[in-house]
């Protein structure tokens, strides 16, 4: 994978570009050590690794503000980073970049369970945001895999959904508001804590941008009431094939469940080891859970398992306690994780129609036999994102390369199906070479525009998101 080649003059500079961000920080704000800047070199895309020329960790928007006028009157790209878990690149510095890391920012700034909105720092973990609202019996419904650890800034950036989202949606669908520093420091609000804005939407503009055109530094969040109960039931069929075709029968028969995970045999095995969460040995695996009052409960897994019998279950087992339901979570939300103990993996994202499983499974299978590296699915099938996990040694020279070669291939199929790169994870650098399968010229042309607007000179987590051709000959415009 290629990466823009560091600005000299920029590099030669180092010691100047840092002692004006140390003077307008506070103590310990600013790293430059390289022994300390390895921990930002990379985020969870861990096949490519750069030091950055420092890290900058501020505390509020005002910070902020000030490290990004710094840089744009010293022509320094800037890099934001919130936890450093995406999955596609999406905070990997360059050489000649400064990595503005939100970690810090992780305060509850106001909450309004009356209007039901949480304002809060960028920083702050996704699950700390309903921690913080949990014991008024509030949630904030996101939920990514990772949400111990993410970001709302990464949330925001990458539009992040999680298993939950089939009923809740993502991101975009619980945002309210962002405080949203540009590359020249001003400071903009977008959206707010009320329905709907007047004017255009610049709000869904920054949802899912990546990084390119500000950075978040506080979000105003929708909380909802907690459910009265929930429960799961996992369902175990002997090909994927079968899952696939039940969860499209699930939701074309209008049972909306407020999750249906999948999960294939390599991923089964792994995850058991792992978490011992009591799964059975099939070829496919679904997680289906509802949620609201018991009858309600009972009513719709009455129907999903209706549903499920007609496709001949090797295994149907209904969770009958808290704790019986945890543990089945707790085995798909350890799933990469596992995956992780058995050998490297490139984690896809690509989204496809529900009604297009079946096949895109047996195609996955196909290409898995062509390039010889062994897949694990796992993903929300409820909304058709993917997560095929390719096997590779990174040890072994030209297998990175084959996963990448067999990942592009998965990822156009997903395209050729109806659907799209991404759901949840961003495009990054790992699939901005593909951006031309799904958009036209015309199309990237409209999206570059806006990039124009918002960070006229591209100093703005460079290398990202767009074909690199067209960023750089963008970027060396701007100079």
């Amino acid at each position: 994978m290629d990466m823009p080649a560091p600005n000299p003059l920029i590099l030669s500079r180092k010691a100047d570009i840092v002692r004006a961000l140390t003077s307008a920080l506070p103590d310990g704000a600013v790293i430059f050590d390289p022994n300390e800047t390895r921990a930002y070199e990379c985020d969870a895309l861990t096949a490519y690794r750069c030091a950055p020329l420092c890290v900058v960790l501020p505390t509020s928007t005002e910070e902020v503000a000030r490290v990004l006028k710094i840089c744009h009157t010293e022509g320094v790209p800037v890099v934001p980073r919130g936890s450093g878990t995406s999955l596609a690149g999406g905070a990997l510095p360059t050489a000649d970049s400064v990595v503005l890391g939100v970690a810090r920012l992780s305060q509850v700034l106001e909450t309004d369970i009356e209007n039901r909105f949480i304002r809060v720092q960028s920083g702050r973990t996704n699950l700390s945001v309903s921690g913080a609202v949990e014991a008024m019996d509030f949630f904030y419904a996101p939920d990514p895999s990772s949400q111990l650890a993410c970001a709302i800034a990464g949330n925001i950036a990458m539009n992040s959904g999680g298993a939950h989202c089939l009923k809740y949606g993502v991101t975009t669908n619980n945002l309210l508001g962002v405080t949203l520093v540009l590359m020249d420091g001003a400071v903009v609000e977008l959206g707010g804590a009320h329905l709907d804005a007047g004017g255009l939407d610049l709000l869904g503009v920054i949802c899912g941008s990546e990084g390119q055109l500000g950075v978040v530094t506080e979000a105003t969040l929708r909380i909802l009431p907690k459910p009265e109960g929930a429960r799961p039931v996992l369902i175990g069929f002997d090909t994927s094939e079968a899952a696939g075709t039940c969860v499209s029968d699930i939701i074309k028969a209008g049972v909306l469940p407020v999750a249906i995970e999948f999960m294939d045999r390599p991923c089964i095995r792994a995850t058991e080891a792992f978490a011992h969460a009591g799964y059975p040995d099939v070829e496919a695996l679904l997680i289906v859970e509802v949620e609201g009052s018991p009858d309600e409960i009972a009513y719709q897994l009455g129907k999903i398992i209706e549903i499920a019998r007609r496709h001949d279950p090797a295994e149907l087992r209904e969770s009958t306690s808290p704790e019986e339901s945890a543990r089945i979570w707790a085995g798909r939300k350890s799933a990469f994780g596992a995956m992780g103990q058995i050998n490297d993996y490139l984690c896809l994202d690509g989204t496809i129609p529900v009604s297009e499983l079946p096949y895109v499974l047996q195609q996955i299978r196909e290409l898995s036999g062509q390039y010889g590296l062994d897949v694990g699915n796992v993903f929300h099938a409820g909304d058709g994102n993917m997560h095929p996990l390719i096997l590779f040694d990174a040890n072994k020279a030209g297998d990175l390369e084959k996963a990448e070669e067999m990942g592009a291939d998965i990822l156009k199929l997903c395209v050729k199906v109806g659907g799209c790169l991404t759901g949840e994870h961003g495009v990054g650098v790992e699939k901005r070479d593909l951006m031309l399968v799904q958009y036209t010229p015309a199309d990237l042309a409209a999206q570059l525009a806006i990039k124009d607007v918002f960070d006229p000179a591209w100093l703005l987590n460079p290398a990202k998101v767009f074909p690199l051709a067209a960023t750089e000959n963008r970027r060396a415009a701007a100079v």
